[in-house]
């Protein structure tokens, strides 16, 4: 029987989060693996991985709000807004400090409207975007909204090996933000608020709603033991059934409830469990009922 639950990975930079999941279905011998916000290639730092009937649950994790950290290179733009891309802008970042660049981040909090880079999984015509730019495609990315809580600069100075432009200032910099955003796009805007080019290096990902990377584990040190329970992840209520009002949901009907429930969000979710608290199903909890959305036991 496949078991159901999260794995919480650091990514190494320079692998694909698809192939970061590889260590999942070898250690769990199962092919129903997935995870909830791509990182890049070049980024490290969190993904929220899921196996077996668990990966029902991984848009309600990627919809959760996350934290980064990255480098940010003034002087010169790049074609993947990384820092060894190859270079289509130089200008001259000389006179840009650190109050400069805090001065312009209130232009970039709260909700805006943000174009992701030409290299990215973004579908264009049915492909993606990185697909018509090697190609070198001539096309238009289009603007999303996305949502900026907090950006504000950590260090200075730092030195990133292998740049391809000149580099005039590096700002290391943290921001939390919605799904959706891309953080070398707002590299670049940064920059180009400063009336500079700009890209970025050492993306990292700390966390995914109040999940952080301190208790994930690199692909190459996973074990069975590695499986975190769903409701470890998402906070959900966790409501406790007896055998009974559990084959009940099992069979996908309604159940009466009476009993108020703490916690619930405006969504309504909550988790139900067995005697033994194992959370067997995700529900939706309405004044008098509880309405089954989907199981959560292991696949047979």
């Amino acid at each position: 029987m496949t078991p159901s639950g999260f794995v919480l990975l650091d990514k190494n930079p320079g692998e694909t989060s698809f192939k970061a999941l590889f260590p999942l279905k070898r250690v769990f011998s199962t092919k129903r693996v997935g995870h909830a916000g791509t990182l890049d290639l070049r980024a490290s730092g969190l993904i929220v991985a899921a196996i077996g009937r668990a990966t029902r649950l991984l848009p309600f994790v990627e919809a959760k709000d996350k934290c980064y950290t990255f480098r940010l290179h003034l002087g010169y733009e790049t074609d993947t807004l990384e820092w060894d891309g190859d270079v289509v802008a130089q200008g001259d970042a000389r006179a840009i400090d650190r109050a400069a660049l805090e001065a312009v981040l209130s232009q970039f909090t709260g909700d805006i409207d943000q174009i992701p880079p030409r290299y990215c999984a973004v579908k264009i015509d049915g492909r993606r975007a990185s697909d018509w730019a090697e190609r070198g495609k001539d096309f238009e990315m289009k603007p999303r909204r996305i949502r900026i809580e907090s950006l504000k600069v950590v260090g200075e100075g730092g030195v990133t090996e292998g740049c391809s432009g000149k580099c005039f200032a590096t700002f290391d910099l943290e921001c939390v933000c919605s799904k959706g955003t891309y953080i070398r796009s707002l590299g670049r805007d940064l920059a180009r608020a400063l009336g500079t080019y700009g890209c970025v290096s050492q993306i990292r990902r700390h966390r995914i709603g109040n999940i952080t990377l301190d208790n994930a584990v690199k692909g190459e040190n996973l074990t069975a033991e590695n499986l975190v329970p769903v409701d470890k992840v998402l906070d959900y209520p966790v409501l406790r059934l007896d055998d009974t009002q559990m084959g009940i949901i099992r069979k996908g009907n309604w159940l009466p409830w009476k009993t108020p429930v703490e916690g619930v969000g405006p969504e309504g979710h909550v988790f139900v469990a067995n005697g033994v608290g194992e959370v067997l199903s995700l529900c939706r909890f309405e004044p008098g009922r509880i309405c089954p959305k989907f199981f959560l036991g292991g696949d047979d």
